[in-house]
């Protein structure tokens, strides 16, 4: 496996069918415990595992068994998550079925989702047969009916750590909507803004990767970037049903339609899975073949990033707990200082704070780091791609550093970033 394009295609030769196998489920001690079986032929298997914890305690089986289809959709959605390490020309379904504009739905899902991981991985997604979806049940299934649900009117808001979602919370809270909160693996962020926020009901997700997946990366099979909040959005729907909500407010923005750059005549966004055409598409797919009641929507859908930052002004009682950087989470850290979001996040509130406030968020200026100088140029998009990011647009980009900017000159303190790329 010398390079990008041999080892795609020696994993493609060497494995050539992915199969989703099949879906069982259980409650246990009042969860409901998702297991799902994949294969990827010869002889690589994958069983990754989902948790919805506390579901209601007058719910049966009998009674989870009517949301089957449901479930089923679980697993086709975590198809692209563990389907990436060998890139296999051929998916089989078997548990469950599939019309023709589904199929279509669902590699079209694929490609666009998956646009990212093509890019980073040099892979030619327009090749003849790149992907064949067969749906070959091992039993007689009948067509999946589209269930109707009797929700109340609530609101589950998927609670993401960042600013974003404490302005959809206290958006809600101000027109007295009855909410909940929806936390898939939650984070220290997402707890705290949660109880900050006075938010007495939540739906808690654990989404479980198998081992398999990381020891194949490890040993260098393929990896990259996969659409989670497409994997978020039918975990939402399920969520919904089972706890008796009718209405998804998600927290994505009006700059997720902007892409980071071309690649084989097609716009790869880092965001597809939160842009407006996913939200389009997905809520169609859902009232057309998933539960038609049920209210999937982006609250923030008109706002930029900056116009969302300006709003989150407003909740100072979140400065201390909220946080954005995905490298940070992962370190334990609000913030690692030095990715692309926490420039960007910085940038849009360095025009508005104190410096007092904005050293006490991030713990230091991240404007002085140096090693971020290519980072913002990407972000201005001064011959750089856009960072692969949950970042506003480039033009959002430069208003903020604009204004920061001016708030510098002010000052009469102008930082290195700033200096560097002004003048």
């Amino acid at each position: 496996m010398q390079n990008y394009k041999s080892k795609f295609k020696i994993l493609r030769k060497k494995y050539s069918k992915f199969v989703y196998q099949n879906y069982f489920y259980r409650i246990s001690k009042r969860n409901l415990e998702i297991f799902f079986d994949f294969r990827i032929e010869p002889d690589i298997k994958f069983h990754p595992k989902i948790i919805i914890k506390n579901i209601p305690q007058k719910l049966s089986i009998s009674d989870i068994n009517k949301f089957n289809n449901l479930i089923f959709h679980l697993g086709l959605m975590e198809i692209p998550s563990y389907w990436k390490a060998t890139c296999s020309p051929r998916i089989e379904i078997w548990p469950g079925f599939l019309n023709s504009e589904q199929t279509k739905w669902w590699k079209d899902l694929i490609i666009r989702g998956m646009g990212q991981f093509f890019y980073e991985n040099k892979i030619d997604f327009r090749e003849p047969n790149f992907i064949n979806i067969k749906i070959t049940p091992t039993l007689k299934i009948n067509k999946a009916k589209t269930i109707s649900v009797l929700s109340k009117n609530k609101i589950l808001v998927p609670i993401g750590g960042g600013k974003d979602s404490i302005v959809t919370l206290e958006k809600l809270k101000k027109r007295k909507e009855k909410i909940g909160c929806f936390l898939v693996n939650p984070t220290k962020a997402m707890k705290k803004i949660v109880r900050v926020a006075g938010i007495k009901d939540s739906v808690i997700v654990k989404r479980e990767i198998d081992p398999a997946l990381l020891e194949l990366n490890k040993k260098g099979y393929l990896n990259g970037h996969t659409p989670i909040t497409a994997v978020f959005s039918f975990l939402s729907i399920l969520a919904a049903v089972l706890f008796n909500y009718k209405n998804i407010a998600f927290s994505n923005e009006k700059s997720a339609d902007e892409g980071n750059v071309r690649y084989l005549g097609k716009i790869i966004n880092h965001q597809w899975s939160k842009s407006s055409e996913f939200e389009r598409k997905f809520k169609n797919y859902c009232q057309k073949y998933l539960a038609k009641n049920i209210n999937y929507f982006s609250l923030l859908r008109p706002y930029t990033e900056l116009e969302i930052s300006k709003m989150f002004l407003k909740y100072p009682q979140y400065f201390s707990v909220f946080s954005s950087c995905n490298v940070g989470q992962k370190t334990g850290k609000r913030w690692c200082g030095n990715c692309p979001k926490c420039l960007f996040v910085y940038a849009t509130l360095y025009p508005f704070l104190e410096r007092k406030q904005l050293l006490k968020i991030f713990g230091t200026d991240i404007f002085e780091n140096r090693k971020l100088l290519p980072t913002m140029k990407g972000l201005l998009g001064q011959g750089r791609p856009k960072p692969f990011e949950c970042v506003g647009t480039k033009r959002e980009s430069r208003i903020a550093f604009s204004l920061s900017l001016k708030k510098a000159q002010q000052e009469r303190k102008i930082p290195f970033l700033l200096t560097a790329t002004f003048g």
